[in-house]
């Protein structure tokens, strides 16, 4: 995409700057009650006959076309293949149940193509290859080679997957210590779910290598922004001040790469034009998609810092994030737990819960969970603490698997998936 300065006749429909930051304002947070839940799960996509090969796009658009989860998810594929369920928001049990029967069905729809769903936070061994062609994807590559992120924005895009969980923003008055007390859970949190130890078949020096990429890409699109005292205001900062990724080209309606660094506020206020002119409401809803905090503001708190995790410890995880969010009692108490670790989110992406403090800080969050949540999910949250019990967590079951039978069994072992 093409940087030109700026002259009055080239500007198409422009909005001006403040109707934009209102607009962004706008879709930040909704007032809300809490205890709405919604899922995304990201898993890789192997092919057990060749599990180091990608699977083709082709293959994968003709395996899922015309199919419907039957829980009501969204199935989409990412752009290195990966299969992703956007579950519908509901009550945490109702939620939870939906994602495990419409992940169910994806399995069996894999597997009837020689094909398995891999849930590790990063790809354990294979390079990270774009297979989507759509100009969305094209565009994100050209930019982040351009800005000097190649690698990291590669693998972003083709070998990370995730769990995320998306929750209610809660009444407005409650917002800012509703984030706050999110982002003191995130380094715990984060080393609870950490399973991406690997990457390229040798250790990735980080038990949450996964988190590690999300760490070094590009700070202004994907760090955490300002300190929480004023969420909708420091996410409308947020946007104006990370750099456009790419503009949809009036000419031909494909997304067109920006090439240099662009805030978005500059593109707005026409110091700099893109396609030769300033953006429209359009574009900065595009805009918002490339946007990729830990905590992204889409009207709720999504929460995008979770490893993808194994299929047995998956309702757990989601359970204890959303109890000791949303619930008043579970919040106080893990927040208790995870205060000593709060500051320690560079150990929990490289250590995880082999440093003694970040565990007992998980354990204080599981416990407050499996007290307040409701009974039926009691179990699943259970299993978790047996992990931790017995000195595990989620990273070990690849290390082990890597040590015990090499990279590729990392690939097709049944218990990661």
């Amino acid at each position: 995409m093409s940087l030109t300065a700026p002259h009055a006749d080239e500007v198409t429909s422009p909005a001006p700057p403040d109707a934009l930051r209102a607009h962004v304002a706008a879709a930040a947070l909704r007032p809300s009650g809490t205890g709405s839940v919604g899922l995304e799960l990201e898993r890789h996509v192997v092919d057990l006959r060749a599990p180091r090969c990608r699977v083709g796009w082709d293959r994968l658009t003709s395996l899922v076309a015309g199919f419907a989860p039957p829980g009501g998810s969204r199935l989409t594929l990412e752009p290195g293949g990966q299969v992703e369920l956007s579950t519908p928001p509901g009550d945490l049990v109702g939620t939870v149940a939906v994602l495990e029967r419409d992940a169910a069905a994806v399995d069996a729809l894999l597997a009837a193509d020689g094909l398995a769903a891999l849930a590790t936070g990063l790809d354990p061994v294979r390079a990270p290859v774009r297979v989507h062609p759509g100009s969305r994807y094209r565009a994100m590559e050209a930019h982040f080679d351009a800005v000097g992120h190649h690698l990291d924005g590669a693998t972003m895009m083709a070998s990370t997957a995730s769990l995320q969980v998306n929750l209610d923003a809660g009444p407005a008055a409650g917002w800012a210590l509703r984030l706050q007390h999110v982002r003191r859970l995130t380094p715990v949190l984060v080393a609870l779910a950490a399973t991406s130890p690997l990457r390229r078949g040798v250790p990735a020096g980080a038990v949450c290598g996964r988190q590690e990429v999300w760490g070094r890409l590009e700070p202004g699109r994907c760090r955490a922004p300002g300190a929480g005292t004023d969420p909708v205001a420091e996410w409308v900062e947020f946007a104006f001040a990370a750099p456009v990724m790419f503009v949809r080209a009036q000419a031909t309606g494909e997304c067109e790469p920006v090439r240099a660094h662009v805030p978005f506020g500059d593109w707005a206020a026409g110091e700099v034009l893109l396609d030769g002119r300033r953006p429209g409401t359009d574009d900065v809803e595009a805009h918002l998609t490339t946007l990729w905090p830990p905590v992204r503001l889409r009207g709720f708190a999504e929460l995008r810092f979770l490893d993808a995790v194994p299929a047995a410890l998956r309702p757990g995880l989601a359970a204890v994030v959303a109890t000791v969010v949303d619930d008043p009692v579970a919040a106080d108490a893990a927040a208790d737990a995870a205060g000593p670790v709060a500051h320690r989110g560079a150990d929990a992406v490289r250590l995880g819960l082999v440093d003694p403090e970040l565990r007992r800080a998980a354990l204080g969050v599981l416990d407050a969970a499996a007290a307040r949540v409701d009974p039926a999910l009691v179990p699943a949250v259970h299993a978790w603490t047996d992990l931790l019990a017995a000195g595990r967590g989620p990273a070990d079951l690849v290390t082990d698997r890597f040590r015990d039978q090499g990279p590729d069994a990392c690939l097709t072992a049944e218990e990661l998936r």
